[in-house]
């Protein structure tokens, strides 16, 4: 199954994780990822979500199931609701 998921980067206790599309099988930061979407810092708060929604919503419609982490954000940056509306 192809997800939409976070994998780690930054120093210890200063995480920045990047969105990624990437195979549910392989481990967080092993192997090579389908895609990269963007970067998101937590210290930062959602204002430093940086993704391609175009990018996002093509793998969303091509079946790639989000995790719980990136449905929210992704519903917090509006891409959610523009899938959502793609659907209709």
């Amino acid at each position: 199954m192809i997800k939409i998921r976070l994998a780690r980067l930054g120093a210890k206790k200063k995480p920045v994780y990047r969105v990624v599309v990437a195979d549910s099988h392989n481990a967080r930061n092993n192997g090579r990822p389908v895609a990269t979407l963007g970067q998101y810092d937590p210290a930062k708060g959602i204002e430093s979500l940086s993704v391609d929604t175009e990018a996002a919503l093509a793998w969303l419609g091509k079946g790639a199931q989000p995790t719980e982490t990136i449905r929210s954000l992704f519903k917090k940056a509006g891409i959610m609701a523009q899938f959502e509306a793609s659907k209709k």
